[in-house]
């Protein structure tokens, strides 16, 4: 039984780490195309998302 529990344990701790990580990419990427819309259409910049 302590094995299941440990194996619950590690399941989820790694599934709120890798989301964290998708979260944080994420965030990136949406500040990246941010940076593209304002390069590449400086006259609308940050109001169309």
């Amino acid at each position: 039984m302590g094995y299941l529990v440990a194996a619950y344990l590690v399941f989820w701790g790694v599934t709120f780490f890798y989301v964290l990580y998708l979260l944080r990419r994420q965030q990136a990427l949406e500040e990246r195309i941010a940076r593209l819309r304002a390069r590449f259409n400086p006259e609308q910049g940050e109001e169309k998302r």
